[in-house]
């Protein structure tokens, strides 16, 4: 860095950030609810803010920079991305992929042994789905009536659900939070699968051990419709294709014509359903779209006005290693998403930050990648008023402070990241 920048222009030009987290925050606060303030308005306030942090320039130029930050080729691959990803994800749920998973995974649930089982389950569904509320969706009733069953705890068995899910949400190929981190930090999705595996799974191993030493829980089986083994052929494309690694947007689309194939030949899908399937997926993703395209102009406009290299000169008073700076991306990413109940848009707004600090520093973009997202979902997974806690209380009428006791997996998965980041590593693998 050439030249200090002062606190009072660094604060000044980080400002617009500030203003998004303050409004969005406070006035969820106030309303009790995080969800009550639309997260794209905030947005939007902070962007035309952000006009204000540009002395000297016609209102013109203005939005030209920010126009300029939401257009780059970085954030149009992005776009594209989750397009395909949304088409894909709507035409195997209109071909039944999604039911046919679950109800594959559910058979495989030894009764006797089921609280290990249902983790396994949840893990299996959220990572082949890469979705924790539509993994939450489905199995918490079920999980719920386990519990009434048994005479079980709800919370405990929806918190087995909800820690699971989490497992997916951090490892999935087509999750947006694995999109929203490699497209950040620069790297392929299975160069980051390869880094993020060594946390997920020592992490998933130790929460298994323990669901099967807690005291046993059995449960009758019950009648699970015949399931259409050929409708999750596309959800076992995606993983190999990925991990042969193919360019994510051709294994997207490809993997969207091999649902469509199967689901007309199947007679699960028609052809005008297919194209209706596909435009519920695409405008499902529209609010990631459109948040995406602001916070990447926001965040151009603060690294011209200098707020980027203000922050970057206060950490690296308090960075003096690699493993220094791999501690501040965990803790930048956990407090946006305190503040921001969003694990998608946490690593959109550190993503920038993260990806200086690993060239800085030497850090390598999948590893960057992995403790983005890792922590991201860590954060996500034990807030009382996250978007998946919330639906997950809902569905099983029970307080989402009495399911955080039963979080066993979020929990562990920030343990085994911050030991990652802490252990010596040489393997290129890491």
């Amino acid at each position: 860095m050439k030249s200090d920048i002062s606190s009072r222009k660094g604060l000044f030009a980080l400002s617009p950030l500030i203003v998004f987290l303050l409004l969005y925050l406070s006035l969820s606060i106030i309303a009790d609810d995080f969800y009550a303030v639309p997260i794209t308005v905030a947005f939007m306030v902070a962007c035309l803010y952000s006009l204000l942090i540009m002395p000297g320039q016609n209102i013109s130029k203005r939005f030209g920079n920010l126009s300029e930050g939401a257009a780059s080729p970085n954030v149009m691959q992005m776009l594209w991305i989750f397009i395909l990803a949304g088409a894909f994800a709507s035409t195997a749920k209109q071909m039944g992929a999604i039911d046919a998973t679950i109800r594959l995974t559910l058979m495989a649930v030894p009764p006797d042994f089921v609280l290990a089982s249902l983790f396994a389950a949840s893990c299996f569904i959220s990572f082949s789905t890469g979705t924790s509320v539509g993994t939450i969706a489905a199995l918490v009733p079920i999980a719920s009536n386990m519990a009434e069953q048994t005479g079980s705890s709800t919370a405990m068995m929806v918190a087995i659900i909800v820690g699971g899910a989490y497992f997916g949400d951090n490892l999935s190929f087509i999750s947006d939070t694995t999109i929203v981190a490699t497209q950040t930090q620069g790297c392929k999705m299975k160069d980051k699968f390869r880094a993020n595996i060594w946390i997920t799974l020592p992490a998933a191993l130790i929460c298994l051990a323990l669901y099967a030493c807690h005291t046993p829980v059995t449960i009758e089986p019950s009648q699970i419709e015949p399931t259409s083994y050929h409708a999750i052929i596309p959800y076992i494309y995606i993983i190999v294709a990925a991990l042969c690694g193919m360019n994510v947007m051709l294994v997207l689309a490809s993997a969207m014509f091999l649902a469509a194939i199967i689901g007309l030949c199947s007679k699960t899908l028609t052809p005008f359903g297919w194209l209706h399937a596909m435009n519920d997926g695409i405008m499902g993703m529209s609010e990631l779209i459109i948040v995406t395209l602001m916070a990447a102009g926001l965040m151009h406009v603060i690294r011209l006005a200098g707020g980027i290299d203000w922050l970057m000169q206060i950490f690296s008073r308090r960075i003096v290693n690699r493993r220094s700076a791999e501690l501040s991306m965990a803790a930048l990413v956990v407090l946006t998403d305190f503040c921001t109940a969003n694990n998608t848009i946490a690593i959109l707004s550190v993503g920038p930050l993260a990806r200086r600090m690993a060239e800085q520093y030497n850090i390598a973009p999948r590893r960057a990648a992995s403790i983005l997202d890792t922590f991201s979902c860590m954060a996500q997974g034990i807030i009382p008023y996250g978007a998946q806690m919330l639906i997950a209380s809902g569905l099983a009428s029970v307080n989402p402070f009495d399911i955080i006791p039963y979080l066993y997996y979020p929990f562990i998965l920030g343990i085994v990241a911050i030991v990652y980041i802490i252990l010596p590593h040489s393997s290129p693998k890491l």
